[in-house]
């Protein structure tokens, strides 16, 4: 009889195992595409790659270099990416116990009083626990045990549980980095945006004494009678004009110098840089490697990949709910209703060993949901890692275009400069004797300011090109 009851134990076993392997629903799949174009516009094949110098060589400033160390350590973003690496660590350990036995210990006292005419007071009321001693009532009870749960990982569902998390925990690491490289690129660009204010500034104060020299030339010119009222008021608007810009500089380097003490984690103080020429600044040579390279070395496509890896993985988990899932469960320990006798062995000895068998059967709607669901993210991942690949190229591709074009353009409006510079003279002297209107000079001195304007503008877009090339390479984390 016993032998009978186990086959059909067995029977009932492999019928729910075969009923939860069939019937699962199929899926529409979607593979990720990591081809790249073989280079970028010059179409070089050579791997020598930007992206794997370190941000203080690349940069080479000293004060840029002191800011980016004091933002990698105080900067709250990254600060707060750096606890989402822990949680996803953590998760970790979640997913790993869950698939290792539970073991735990309880403890538990209480008392039970049931009314004589029941069968179980009936049955107490003629017991005696020795001869002569009847059983207490109520009757209380006390136990200790140790106890043990255990799912078997028969379909690997708790290890690809917990590989997914793994790849997660890596994916976070990676959005770290990627976090660094964005933080690195944005102080740079701030930091030479100050330069450019700076050099701006100095113009627009050489500026105001040209001006205020002219100026005086012009009152003197006026009482010899030679030019009228009109011009005085031109060359004092103009002068007046000049200086004004000086107050909208002077924010906007506020507004800048605060936009990097934020970056750092500090409230607003004065900014350390570099002085001099702006124009003297040669940008680092870009050495930009093959497409392909980029896959290794952007962090945002690492985390998409490891992402998409994680996804996948949750198709697995969610897969494995159909089949049916073995736990096993056991307990020992001593329980009696007198602690004098709680240890007594084998009287108060209890122990147990069960195994369960679950399979679903019917109403299976909420683990295909969860397994339909699972798959529309793990497609959603597919299209996104291919479009952090296809972004990625694009950032490249526009900033070596970027520098090619911003090159050229200075070197144009380098000569502008020139012939404006000289020609603020030329027309100084034409009007000091009388061969040339000042209107003429007025016009030659306000050209020549915004070509110098525009001149520091074009050497701030090649230096933030050079720090944007290096982003979209995948510099600045390692």
């Amino acid at each position: 009889m016993y032998n009978k009851n186990i086959k059909q134990y067995i029977w009932i076993a492999c019928i729910s195992l075969t009923l939860g392997a069939c019937n699962i629903p199929s899926l529409v799949k979607h593979t990720a595409d990591k081809t790249v174009p073989a280079g970028y516009i010059n179409n070089s094949q050579d791997t020598v790659n930007t992206a794997t110098i370190n941000w203080k060589e690349y940069f080479n400033d000293q004060y840029l270099d002191a800011l980016i160390d004091t933002a990698l350590q105080r900067n709250q973003e990254l600060n707060i990416v750096l606890q989402e690496i822990d949680i996803s660590r953590n998760e970790i350990r979640v997913r790993k116990g869950e698939y290792l036995p539970f073991v735990g210990i309880k403890g538990g006292a209480g008392v039970d009083k049931v009314g004589r005419y029941t069968n179980i007071g009936a049955m107490e009321a003629n017991t005696e626990i020795e001869p002569g001693r009847e059983m207490p009532e109520p009757v209380p009870d006390y136990m200790i045990s140790a106890y043990a749960t255990w799912e078997i990982d028969i379909w690997r569902k708790l290890r690809n549980a917990k590989k997914a998390a793994v790849a997660r925990y890596i994916a976070t690491v990676e959005g770290k980095n990627f976090v660094v490289t964005n933080l690195v690129a944005e102080i740079a660009n701030s930091y030479y945006e100050l330069l450019a204010l700076d050099n701006q500034l100095d113009i627009v104060n050489k500026n105001i004494e040209i001006q205020n020299n002219a100026l005086e030339i012009v009152k003197l010119q006026k009482e010899a009678t030679r030019v009228t009222e009109l011009a005085v008021r031109r060359f004092e608007a103009q002068a007046l004009y000049t200086r004004s810009l000086q107050y909208g500089i002077q924010q906007k380097i506020v507004e800048t110098e605060n936009r990097i003490n934020f970056l750092l984690g500090r409230y607003p103080q004065p900014i350390a840089r570099s002085k001099g020429d702006l124009g003297k600044l040669t940008p680092a040579a870009v050495y930009t490697g093959i497409p392909a390279q980029l896959l290794a070395n952007r962090p945002d496509i690492k985390r998409a990949e490891q992402e998409l890896a994680a996804a996948k993985l949750d198709v697995k988990v969610a897969r494995a709910r159909f089949y049916p899932s073995l736990g096993i469960s056991a307990s020992v320990g001593y329980r009696a209703f007198n602690p004098a006798y709680l240890i007594k062995s084998p009287e108060s000895l209890l122990y147990s060993l069960a195994g369960e068998l679950v399979a679903p059967l019917i109403n299976r709607n909420a683990i295909k949901a969860t397994y339909y669901s699972a798959n529309a993210k793990q497609i959603q991942a597919v299209y996104n890692y291919e479009r952090t690949i296809l972004n990625a190229y694009v950032e490249v591709y526009n900033q070596l275009s970027n520098i090619d074009n911003l090159r050229d353009a200075y070197e144009l409006k380098s000569r502008q400069v020139d012939a404006l510079s000289k020609s603020i003279d030329i027309s100084n002297d034409l009007f000091k004797s009388a061969r040339a209107d000042y209107m003429e000079v007025l016009l030659t001195q306000r050209d020549a300011l915004e070509a110098k304007f525009e001149l520091i503008e074009t050497k701030k877009q090649q230096l933030n090109a050079m720090v944007n090339i290096y982003q979209a390479l995948g510099g600045g984390w390692k």
